[in-house]
C-alpha cells in the first residue's frame, strides 16, 4: 500500500512538474522575445522607424524581464507575477551575447532544483522564500542565490574616480579600426580632415557625452562605444540636424546625449581607459565615415572653462599632405585676481613629421581680428606618439586678455618650430561639456507671505554669451522689481549684472555678452544666483543656478513651472519640470522642488484632456512615486496614441502627497515634440469628439465617455439645448451626440390668449393678457436644467428616443406649475394581445384589419350552384378565425386551409410564391420548374431564333427567371473549368514560352 501511494505521488509530482515547465517555457519565451526586441512591444501601434536600422538591439547593455530592466551581469529569481509569484527554483541572469560585433544582453533562466543537496532526514522542511528543502534545525545552512554582484565601492566613491574623461577623434586616432580582427564596413579615409573632441561625465550610472565637431562636417548619424577587441558595447542613434528639437544643440553646435545605466563591467573598462568612442557619418546601408578615439582621463577637465578644437588649415578645402590626419584639442582654464593666469592642456598629433627625437613646438594666443599676440611660448615634446600627445603649460595674462578670452576673441595656434607652415589652430570657445543651468525662484524664508514664484534657466552659446530665461508668476510690476545676478560664494553679495532692462510681462529673456571671469567662474562653480527684489523686500524670490548635464528631458525647448494648488501646501513650495520624448519613443521627465520634506512620499501624475473646455474628460496616469526635492525618471513602452496626445492635447503634470492625497503642485505642459516614428499613422488629431480607447493598465485611470458639443463636454446621459440651433435638443448617448429638432404641440387656447413665440422661444404659448403687463420680467417653470416660459407647452425630451409625443407638458401661466399628462387612448374592442401600433411614434394601439376569406365550396351544397355564382360566407371575427386553426401574417388574418400570394410592400405581390394556412401554421413555397423544361425551351428558342418571353407557350414569369439563373450558373461553371485547364497547361514543362 505504501509503495502504491509512493508511485501515485511520484506520478502526481511529474504531472505537476510538466505543467509548471510548460507554463514557464511560455512565459520565458515571451520574456526573451521582449528582451531581444523591444520594438515587439509596440509593433502593432507604431509604424516602422524612418531611420534605417538592422537587427541590433536598442538596449544592448540591459535585459528587460517583465517591466523591470536588469543590468548586464545581474542575477535574480524569476517573478512571474500573480498567481505564480516568485519562482525561487528558477534562477535568471542577464548575460552578454555577441551578435554581429555587437554585445547585447539576453535573459537566461535555469532550474536550480536539481542542484539541491541530498538530505539524510526523513521529513525535510520547505521554508518560504527557499528553493531547496532543509532538515529540521539546519535552516541556516542552506546556500541561496547571490543576488547581483556585490558592489565593491559606493556610488559616491565610484563617481569621484570616474568624474571627467575626454577624447580626441582624428584620422590618426582611428587607426585601430583598420585592424584585421575588426573587419568592419567603416571608412577611415578622411580627405576633408574632419576632427572632433569629446567630453564624458559619469553621474549616477549614466555616462553623459558632449562633442565639438568640425564646422565643415554635418551632424553625425550615430555614436558607438567600442572595447579594445572591436566589439560594440553600445550604439546610440543621434537625431539629425533637420529634425533636431533641441534649442541648446542648435544654438551651440554641440552633439549631446547620454548612455543610460552603464553596466558594471563597462564602467570598469571606462575607469581603466579600455574603451573607445566612434562617431559615424553616412548611411547604415553603405560604408560610413568613422572617427574614433580612446576615452582617457585628463585631470585638467575638472577645472575646464574653455575648449578649443585645433584643425589643420585648408586652402579651398584642401589640406596639406603633411597635415593629413593632424588635429588636437585644448583644455583651457583661468584664474583671476591679483595675478591673472591661463592654463592650457593640449592633446594633439600630426605635427611631428615622423621625428622620433624631441620636437619643439610654438604655442601662441592672438586676438583674431587684430592678429595681435597675447602670449607665445615654446614647449618640447619628448618621444612623440603617433596617435596623441599631451602638453601642459601655464602663463600669466592681463585682465584685458582674460576679457577677450571670455568673449571668444582669441585664437590658439600650435606650430612646428622648424617648419611654421605645419601648424593647427582654432578659436577658444565655451567648454565642450553640454550643460544647462537652472533654478527655482522662491521666497528665501518660510515666513514670507508673497505669492510670487518663478523659474530660470541659462546656458552658454558658441560665442561665449550667457543666454538666460527668467519666468515669474504673479510678479507685481507696479512694485518696480529689480532682477540681478549675485555671487553666493562671497559674504558680501554684490550685484554682478543687472537684468531688469530685459523684463517684459513678468518675464526676462536676453543674452549677456559681457561675460567676465567674475561671472563665469561662479557660474561654473554653481555659485551664481538670480535675485528679484522690490522696493519693500530686498529678497522677494531667489534661486541659485545649478548646472545639469543636457540629455533627455532637459534637451527640450523649455521647462514649465509647477504652481501651488492647495492652501494646505507650504506657501513657499514651487517646482519646475522638463518633459521630452527621445528618439526611442521613451518619455523622460525631470522634477525639481523647493524646500520640501524629504521624508514624505510624493506621487507624480500625468493628466490629459482632449482640449481645454468645460467638463472635459480627464485621463490620469501615475508616472512615479518619489521622495525628496529632485526626480529624474522615464516611462518606456507608451503607445503611439498616448505619445500623440502629448503633442495634440492639453496635458498637465501634478504632484500629490502620497499619504494625504493633497494636490500640491500642478503645471500645464506645452506641446511636447514627438519624433515622427513614434506617432500613430493616420490619426486624426482634429476629431475632438473621438476620445480614443480607454487604457485600462494599472497606471491609467479610465474615464467615462463624454460628448463634445457647443464648446464644452457633457457627461453620459446629459441633455441640453442646442447652442448652434436654438429650437433643438441634444443628448449624450454612448459617447455620441444625438440632436432632435423641436416640434410644437397643438394648443387649445382661449380667444385672445395665443401669444407668438418671443425671442429665444420656439413655440407659441397660451398666456392671459393680464400676464403681459410687465413684459420685462421673465416668468416660467424649470424642469430639470431646462427653463420654459409661463404658458408654454412642449413635448418632454427622453433620449435616446427623442421627444415623447404621447405626453404634453405645460407651464401654468399663473401658478407656474408643470404638468405632463399623457394621451388618453380609447378602449379597444379587440383583444389586447393582437392589438398593435401602426408605427413607432404612435401613442395608442389599434385593432388589425381582418381580410374577408372566401368560404370553401362544396359540391353537395345546393346553395353554391345558383345562377348568381358563389355565395359569400358569413364574416367571422378574428377570435373565431384563430380558434378554428386560422393564421396571422403581419396585420392580416387567414382562415384554416386558405391559400394566397404574399405581398411585399417594396416589391408588390409575389406571384411565384404561394402560402397556405394549415392548423395555425403558415407554409410558403416558391414555384419550381423542371430542369428538362428549361433545356427544351432553350433548344427550341435557339432553333427558331427566338428569345424567351412571357408570351411563349411554354414560358411564364416564374420559369423564365429560374431558367435564366440556371443558364448563368452553367456559363460561370464552364468559364471556371476553362481557366483551370489553361493554368494547368501553362504549368506543364512542354508549354514554356520561347
Amino acid at each position: 500500500m505504501n509503495k502504491r501511494q509512493t508511485m501515485m505521488g511520484s506520478v502526481k509530482w511529474r504531472m505537476w512538474a510538466i505543467a509548471v515547465i510548460v507554463i514557464l517555457f511560455g512565459v520565458f519565451a515571451n520574456q526573451l522575445m521582449v528582451s531581444a526586441s523591444p520594438n515587439i512591444r509596440r509593433r502593432h501601434s507604431t509604424p516602422p522607424r524612418l531611420i534605417a536600422e538592422d537587427e541590433r538591439d536598442k538596449r544592448g547593455a540591459e535585459c528587460l524581464f517583465g517591466k523591470t530592466l536588469r543590468e548586464l551581469g545581474s542575477k535574480w529569481y524569476a517573478d512571474l507575477g500573480p498567481p505564480f509569484g516568485v519562482m525561487y527554483c528558477i534562477e535568471c541572469s542577464c548575460i552578454p551575447v555577441t551578435k554581429r560585433r555587437r554585445i547585447v544582453a539576453r535573459v537566461q533562466c535555469r532550474n536550480i532544483k536539481n542542484e539541491c543537496p541530498k538530505l539524510d532526514c526523513d521529513e525535510p522542511l520547505q521554508l518560504p522564500g527557499k528553493c531547496c528543502k532543509v532538515c529540521p534545525g539546519k535552516a541556516n545552512e542552506q546556500q541561496e542565490l547571490a543576488q547581483d554582484v556585490p558592489v565593491l565601492q559606493t556610488q559616491e566613491e565610484e563617481e569621484k574616480n570616474m568624474k571627467h574623461f575626454g577624447a580626441l577623434l582624428t584620422t590618426r586616432t582611428s587607426y585601430f579600426l583598420n585592424r584585421e580582427e575588426i573587419k568592419t564596413p567603416y571608412v577611415t579615409n578622411n580627405p576633408l580632415n574632419i576632427i572632433a573632441t569629446g567630453r564624458f561625465t559619469f553621474h549616477k550610472k549614466n555616462l553623459y557625452f558632449s562633442f565639438y565637431v568640425s564646422e565643415r562636417a554635418s551632424r553625425p548619424r550615430a555614436i558607438q562605444f567600442i572595447d579594445e577587441t572591436g566589439h560594440i558595447l553600445e550604439e546610440i542613434i543621434l537625431v539629425q540636424s533637420s529634425n533636431i528639437f533641441s534649442v541648446y544643440q542648435n544654438a551651440t553646435g554641440k552633439v549631446c546625449g547620454v548612455w543610460r545605466r552603464v553596466p558594471r563591467e563597462y564602467r570598469r573598462q571606462l575607469r581603466d581607459e579600455e574603451m573607445n568612442v566612434v562617431l559615424l557619418w553616412g548611411s547604415k546601408l553603405h560604408a560610413e565615415l568613422a572617427l574614433a578615439g580612446k576615452i582617457s582621463k585628463y585631470p585638467a577637465l575638472s577645472s575646464e572653462l574653455f575648449t578649443s578644437l585645433l584643425e589643420a588649415p585648408s586652402d579651398k578645402g584642401v589640406v596639406l599632405k603633411e597635415l593629413n590626419g593632424a588635429g588636437g584639442t585644448a583644455v583651457v582654464s583661468t584664474s583671476s585676481g591679483a595675478t591673472s593666469s591661463i592654463h592650457l592642456t593640449l592633446v594633439l598629433n600630426g605635427l611631428f613629421l615622423n621625428e622620433s627625437a624631441d620636437v619643439p613646438l610654438n604655442v601662441r594666443l592672438e586676438i583674431a581680428d587684430k592678429k595681435q599676440k597675447v602670449l607665445q611660448d615654446t614647449v618640447v615634446v619628448k618621444k612623440s606618439n603617433y596617435d596623441y600627445n599631451v602638453i601642459e603649460f601655464s602663463s600669466p595674462v592681463t585682465t584685458q586678455d582674460l576679457r577677450s578670452l571670455t568673449r571668444g576673441k582669441l585664437n590658439l595656434i600650435v606650430e612646428s618650430r622648424r617648419r611654421p607652415e605645419i601648424h593647427i589652430q582654432g578659436s577658444i570657445l565655451t567648454r565642450a561639456t553640454c550643460e544647462i543651468y537652472q533654478t527655482v525662484l522662491a521666497p528665501t524664508t518660510t515666513e514670507s507671505k508673497t505669492t510670487t514664484s518663478g523659474l530660470a534657466w541659462a546656458y552658454m552659446n558658441r560665442d561665449g554669451a550667457l543666454v538666460y530665461n527668467i519666468y515669474t508668476d504673479d510678479l507685481k510690476l507696479q512694485e518696480s522689481p529689480l532682477i540681478t545676478l549675485v555671487d553666493d560664494s562671497v559674504k558680501r553679495k554684490t550685484d554682478l549684472e543687472d537684468l531688469t532692462p530685459s523684463l517684459s510681462f513678468n518675464n526676462a529673456i536676453g543674452v549677456l555678452d559681457r561675460m567676465g571671469p567674475r561671472v563665469l567662474e561662479p557660474l561654473y562653480a554653481n555659485n551664481l544666483a538670480i535675485n528679484i527684489a522690490t522696493e519693500n523686500e530686498q529678497n522677494l524670490i531667489r534661486g541659485r543656478l545649478i548646472g545639469r548635464q543636457l540629455a533627455d528631458a532637459r534637451d527640450s525647448e523649455e521647462p514649465i513651472i509647477l504652481k501651488r494648488l492647495d492652501s494646505n501646501a507650504p506657501a513657499h513650495l514651487v517646482g519646475m519640470a522638463w518633459v521630452a520624448v527621445d528618439n526611442e519613443c521613451t518619455l523622460h521627465y525631470e522634477i525639481t522642488l523647493n524646500s520640501y520634506n524629504a521624508q514624505q512620499g510624493l506621487e507624480l501624475y500625468l493628466e490629459e484632456k482632449p482640449l481645454e473646455a468645460i467638463n472635459a474628460p480627464v485621463t490620469t496616469k501615475i508616472l512615479e512615486e518619489f521622495k525628496g526635492e529632485y526626480l529624474e525618471g522615464f516611462v518606456m513602452g507608451m503607445s503611439a496614441y498616448e505619445l500623440s496626445k502629448l503633442e495634440t492635447s492639453v496635458c498637465y503634470l501634478q504632484v500629490k502627497a502620497k499619504e494625504s492625497g493633497t494636490h500640491l503642485l500642478k503645471g500645464k505642459l506645452r506641446s511636447v515634440k514627438i519624433p515622427i516614428q513614434c506617432t500613430m499613422p493616420g490619426i486624426d488629431t482634429n476629431r475632438v469628439g473621438d476620445l480614443g480607447p480607454n487604457d485600462h493598465t494599472d497606471n491609467n485611470v479610465p474615464t467615462d465617455p463624454k460628448c463634445y458639443h457647443s464648446g464644452r463636454f457633457y457627461d453620459e446621459g446629459e441633455q441640453w439645448q442646442n447652442g448652434l440651433e436654438t429650437c433643438s435638443m441634444c443628448a449624450c448617448i454612448y459617447g455620441r451626440v444625438k440632436c432632435d429638432k423641436l416640434e410644437c404641440p397643438p394648443l387649445d387656447c382661449k380667444e385672445g390668449e395665443l401669444r407668438p413665440p418671443r425671442k429665444g422661444e420656439c413655440c407659441p404659448s397660451c398666456s392671459p393678457k393680464e400676464m403681459d403687463i410687465n413684459s420685462n420680467v421673465t416668468r416660467g417653470c424649470r424642469l430639470g436644467d431646462q427653463f420654459h416660459a409661463a404658458g408654454s407647452s412642449w413635448y418632454p425630451y427622453l433620449p435616446p428616443n427623442g421627444f415623447d409625443r404621447c405626453a404634453t407638458c405645460t407651464c401654468n401661466p399663473i401658478t407656474l406649475e408643470v404638468k405632463c399628462p399623457r394621451v388618453q387612448c380609447p378602449p379597444l374592442a379587440c383583444s389586447d394581445k393582437i392589438a398593435y401600433r401602426p408605427n413607432k411614434s404612435a401613442c395608442c394601439r389599434k385593432c388589425p384589419e381582418v381580410k374577408e376569406a372566401p368560404v370553401e365550396k362544396k359540391a353537395h351544397d345546393p346553395e353554391l350552384m345558383g345562377d348568381q355564382g358563389t355565395k359569400k360566407g358569413t364574416i367571422k371575427s378574428v377570435e373565431e378565425i384563430l380558434s378554428h386553426g386560422g393564421c396571422k401574417m403581419t396585420n392580416n388574418f387567414y382562415e384554416n386551409g386558405h391559400e394566397w400570394h404574399p405581398t411585399i410592400p417594396s416589391h408588390g405581390e409575389q406571384k411565384c410564391v404561394k402560402c397556405r394556412c394549415k392548423d395555425s401554421i403558415i407554409k410558403c413555397d416558391r414555384k419550381r420548374c423542371a430542369r428538362a423544361a428549361c433545356n427544351k425551351s432553350a433548344a427550341r428558342n435557339r432553333l427558331n431564333g427566338l428569345t424567351p418571353s412571357p408570351l411563349h407557350e411554354n414560358a411564364d414569369d416564374c420559369c423564365l427567371s429560374q431558367c435564366r439563373s440556371r443558364r448563368h450558373q452553367k456559363q460561370k461553371q464552364r468559364q471556371q473549368r476553362e481557366r483551370q485547364i489553361d493554368r494547368q497547361q501553362q504549368r506543364s514543362p512542354g508549354n514554356s514560352k520561347s
